[in-house]
């Protein structure tokens, strides 16, 4: 009896540490450094966003924000590591438009971006450009087209690797423009970047913040922007959309995510400190000298994004009839 007696005892103080225990609150966190996990290798668009917002953070937060780059496998790595953590708030992920490309283009991978991960905030969006070496003869993107169309799958396009931003980018023109142009994939941006200059590729997308000087030097043609709106850094150069490919959107966006599970009161401080952050004017006119427009949203609205996303390259990767990566 006496044992029976202690075992009541210890579930009954169970219970009552349970019930007592408060939920987690946005006031007291962080209490320690958080890590983000970069899926990109060091020095790429989404690091560099990524560095600057953490030191807002560590700044408005009063917590050490520590990056962590977890490149490999097209951004399944380190969306993994995320994805398995803790769901406390002290592990975060840099989650960007590759992210929910992998959701249909890795069928395989061991985690369901929306299920096994939350939104949190975005960061920013940043166009892209349609760039060709100056021996294609093509002058704008109308003669491009053209020139497609009349010898199908003789024009290859670069990009830093299957499901990138730059690849799936190559891969709405096709769709939207019903050409046949050849992908050729390369392990990171680097390699695409040095073989459009030297004109092993023909053409290539990519960020406008990395090619602007290339194409104020002459060294490439800029034939189009990604966006709905002309580029502040190329404003002479016009979008895709309205060069002859109506509908055409695929730009270059950031945000963060945490594992599933995470206190909703966390969430929310960090979609509120983000937010603060990227409405302050300084950071706003900094960050557009760059080519890159902070993106502010709610959580819900943020999901909501997301989910469009992925059943946007979804349709896109059915149809161009793309191969799942195993």
């Amino acid at each position: 009896m006496p044992l029976l007696r202690n075992i009541a005892a210890l579930i009954a103080l169970a219970i009552a540490v349970t019930i007592t225990t408060p939920p987690a609150k946005a006031d007291d966190y962080p209490s320690r450094p958080v890590r983000i996990i970069v899926p990109f290798g060091a020095g790429g668009p989404t690091d560099v966003y990524a560095r600057a917002i953490a030191e807002e953070l560590r700044k408005s937060m009063h917590q050490t924000f520590v990056m962590e780059n977890r490149p490999g496998a097209g951004t399944t790595i380190g969306t993994e590591v995320v994805a398995k953590s803790p769901p406390d708030g002290y592990t975060l992920l840099m989650v960007s438009g590759t992210q929910t490309v992998n959701e249909t283009l890795y069928p395989h991978k061991q985690y369901q971006l929306m299920r096994d991960l939350v939104p949190i905030a975005p960061l920013i969006d940043t166009d892209l450009v349609l760039v060709v070496h100056p021996s294609v003869p093509a002058k704008n993107l109308g003669e491009l087209l053209a020139l497609a169309r009349a010898k199908p799958g003789t024009i290859n396009f670069g990009s830093s690797g299957p499901g990138s931003n730059y690849h799936m980018a190559g891969e709405l023109l096709k769709n939207l423009a019903g050409i046949d142009i050849v992908h050729v994939p390369y392990k990171g941006s680097t390699g695409a970047r040095n073989d459009i200059l030297s004109g092993q590729i023909q053409m290539l997308f990519d960020s406008v913040p990395t090619m602007a000087p290339m194409i104020k030097a002459g060294l490439v043609r800029a034939l189009g922007t990604s966006g709905k709106t002309r580029s502040s850094t190329l404003p002479d150069v016009p979008t895709i959309a309205e060069a002859g490919v109506p509908g055409f959107n695929a730009t270059l966006w950031v945000g963060f995510m945490a594992p599933a599970g995470t206190p909703q009161p966390i969430v929310d401080r960090l979609n509120s400190e983000i937010t603060k952050i990227l409405a302050r004017p300084d950071i706003k006119e900094a960050w557009e000298k760059t080519g890159a427009t902070p993106i502010v949203m709610m959580q819900p609205e943020f999901k909501k994004f997301m989910d469009a996303q992925i059943a946007k390259w979804a349709d896109v990767i059915k149809a161009n009839h793309i191969p799942p990566i195993n």
